[in-house]
């Protein structure tokens, strides 16, 4: 008898739970609905494929840009780079090291600067442990800045980065390769980035900047006198020359972090500069 009402007051109080947990549970349904599009998995099926033959389609002129970048005439570089490496001295041509090509990443860290751009350093993070494999298919990669080698290498070290940096202090490389600014050039305006002049710079209102520049160890005026760039070179019977630079936007592509979130649900989601240096983060 008891267990007959047992079973009897279980079916029912049954229907009662029941009713108050679907009613319990769409409330939470309701306070955690999203603002973004909501559909079935064969309305996304449907968008991903046109979203597919988009990508493709990039994918197919990325491929063309690579070919337009390769037929690029060659200039020869007539002068004579010297730079600081840890082996010692060495010219533009001994950095190839037995190798046919050389990628550059110019690095923003300055004779004045304390630190590493932390950009610069981003970037950095994402391309940390591709020399050996560049190596290995005819091409020698370098990070190249101004600031002399022993700031380099403490900062490499700091950073835990196990790519070859070389220091081009004293010599017009940054400058001729177009990511250096003069103090002349920042007050009288004429010089070139990214294949365009620039004006006279004024103070910089950028909290970005400002605070960059902070981290650096330097002001904002002398922190923007670096620029990032990329630069390519070939080795050719005992010659030196210049094939490819990309700037500014034109680097996002080796920016590693940047081609995940922009694959990510929010994307690049960036009112602000959020990034820092990877050992500067509470968590």
């Amino acid at each position: 008898m008891i267990a007959y009402l047992a079973g009897v007051r279980a079916k029912e109080i049954e229907p009662a739970w029941k009713e108050r947990t679907i009613k319990n549970t769409t409330k939470k349904e309701t306070r955690a609905m999203t603002k973004h599009k909501v559909g079935t998995r064969k309305e996304w099926l449907s968008v991903r494929i046109d979203l597919l033959k988009a990508e493709k389609d990039l994918t197919r002129r990325s491929d063309e840009l690579a070919r337009m970048r390769q037929e690029l005439p060659w200039v020869k570089v007539d002068k004579n780079y010297e730079f600081d490496t840890d082996e010692g001295k060495a010219s533009l041509a001994d950095l190839f090291r037995g190798r046919s090509q050389l990628l550059v990443y110019h690095f923003m860290f300055g004779p004045d600067y304390k630190a590493g751009c932390p950009s610069c350093s981003a970037i950095a993070d994402g391309y940390n442990g591709i020399a050996v494999h560049l190596a290995n298919h005819d091409v020698m990669f370098w990070t190249i800045s101004r600031a002399p080698l022993p700031k380099l290498q403490a900062y490499k070290k700091r950073m835990g980065w196990s790519f070859p940096w070389a220091s081009s202090f004293g010599s017009d490389f940054n400058f001729d390769l177009s990511v250096q600014l003069t103090e002349e050039q920042q007050q009288k305006g004429g010089a070139q980035y990214n294949f365009e002049r620039e004006e006279v710079w004024a103070p910089e209102e950028s909290e970005t900047v400002v605070a960059f520049a902070k981290t650096s160890g330097t002001d904002p005026a002398t922190y923007v006198r670096e620029r990032p760039g990329m630069s390519a070179f070939v080795l050719e019977d005992g010659v030196v020359y210049h094939t490819y630079s990309a700037y500014a936007r034109g680097l996002d592509g080796l920016w590693g972090m940047y081609q995940w979130l922009d694959r990510a649900p929010k994307g690049r989601n960036e009112p602000d500069a959020w990034w820092r240096r990877h050992d500067e983060y509470d968590a």
